[in-house]
This record gives C-alpha cells, structure tokens and sequence, in this order.
C-alpha cells in the first residue's frame, strides 16, 4: 500500500516513518507538515492510505479527511483523545494516541490492508468479462455490454467513472485507476488524473489537449510525456 505521513511536528514524522519502515506492505512516498500540501500532492498522485495527524496550523486532519478520495484510507495520529468521535464521522480506519505503541500501530494497518483488499474487490466486481471487444459494466443494479471502440473517454468523478461513448454515457461505482487496469493499455490512454481517452478516437491533439468529438480534454503534467510516447508508436500521427 502507497502511504503518506502528514503531520506539522517533524519528530511526530520521524516516528511515525520508523513504524512504517518496519513493515513491508507499506511503501512510503511523502511526509507532509500540513493539510494544504498534501492535498495537492493527491491531486497527481495514487495514494492508498494517510497517517493523519489532527491539530495542525491551517485545514486540521478532521476537515482534509472530508476532502480526500473514497478510496483513500485514513488513520489518525494524534496527541489528543477527545477528537475520537470526529474520526468515526469521516470513516476513518483507526484512531492512534501518541506516542504511538508498535503493537497497535501494526493492528492498525493490518485493518487498513484488509479494508483496501475489500475496496479493490468491489470495484473490480462493478466491470465482468473484459474481453478484446466488450466489457459489461454494472450501472443501476443491471450490467451493461459497452464495446470497447466505442467508446470515446472516461471520466473520474469522485467515487464514480462515467464511460462516455456517442449519445449515451455509462456511470458505475469505481474509481479511474481499477478501471484503468482493466482496458488494454495500448488503446485506452490516461491523460490527466481524471481522464482515460481511446487513443483510435481522438481526433485532433497538440501540447495541452486532447480533442475528441465536441470534447476538449486537458493533458496532465505528469501524465504528458507517457501520453506522447505512447502516440508516436502508432505510425499514422
């Protein structure tokens, strides 16, 4: 599980990277010392869980929990025993009191690493059958068969992606990356966060957007130089 730590006391941080270097299932990426930082580090990067600290100076863990994805788990670190009840407002996995005991630390995210497992088994339920012409996609209690050239782009859109196709759209439960990695990568390109594109129906592009139908959809930063490397192995651009 990809993890980051956020909390605004720099010993708190150490602490707290020396219990997660200690167990193999988690991969460290980043330490943060506020709320309003790391919250835009989410918005260009797949994080699976967030050691959260609450007071902090600026947006406290309790709000920036409310903010970040579905699928983004939460287990606070805190100093203080009287925000536990906030906690189990915004689904947070566990509460931990500093100084933090190995022990329940550990028990902590077992219990996030068995949530994860559940989340990703859910969304994978919500697309059956993927096959080299068709998925069938759960919507509104029923399955529908989407064939895969037609469909123009999707969508991210908080706990949802919405598969935009010529004069219909399909919306299911799941999130960009599971859907992602379940198309075949040389046809469904992912250009920025919350857009996948089918690279055969694209009709126009230059440095910044992708131009599909009516539609006009920005390229990433992060995702640009995978996007073009990606088009220059098809010969007809």
């Amino acid at each position: 599980m990809k993890c980051i730590i956020v909390d605004d006391e720099p010993i708190a941080r150490k602490g707290i990277k020396k219990l997660v270097d200690q167990i193999p299932q988690l991969e460290l990426l980043e330490c943060f010392n506020c709320a309003e930082t790391a919250s835009e580090y989410l918005q260009t990067t797949e994080v699976d869980l967030i050691f959260l600290d609450i007071q902090m100076p600026g947006i406290n863990g309790i709000e920036f929990a409310r903010s970040i994805p579905r699928h983004t788990l939460v287990i606070f670190t805190t100093a203080y025993l009287e925000y536990a009840l906030d906690s189990y407002e915004v689904d947070a996995v566990d509460y931990l009191v500093k100084p933090i005991d190995a022990s329940k630390f550990r028990k902590a995210v077992d219990k996030a690493i068995t949530y994860h497992s559940l989340l990703l088994d859910e969304e994978k339920k919500s697309v059956e059958n993927v096959e080299d012409e068709c998925i069938f996609v759960k919507s509104d209690r029923r399955y529908f068969k989407v064939n895969l050239k037609e469909i123009l782009f999707i969508e991210g859109l908080k706990d949802y992606v919405i598969i935009q196709m010529e004069g219909q759209r399909i919306i299911t439960r799941m999130n960009v990356k599971t859907i992602h990695d379940l198309l075949p990568k040389n046809v469904f390109l992912r250009i920025n966060r919350s857009y996948i594109v089918n690279r055969n129906r694209i009709d126009s592009f230059d440095n910044n957007d992708v131009f599909i139908k009516k539609y006009e959809i920005a390229i990433g930063n992060s995702y640009r130089d995978a996007f073009f490397e990606e088009l220059m192995k098809n010969k007809t651009w």
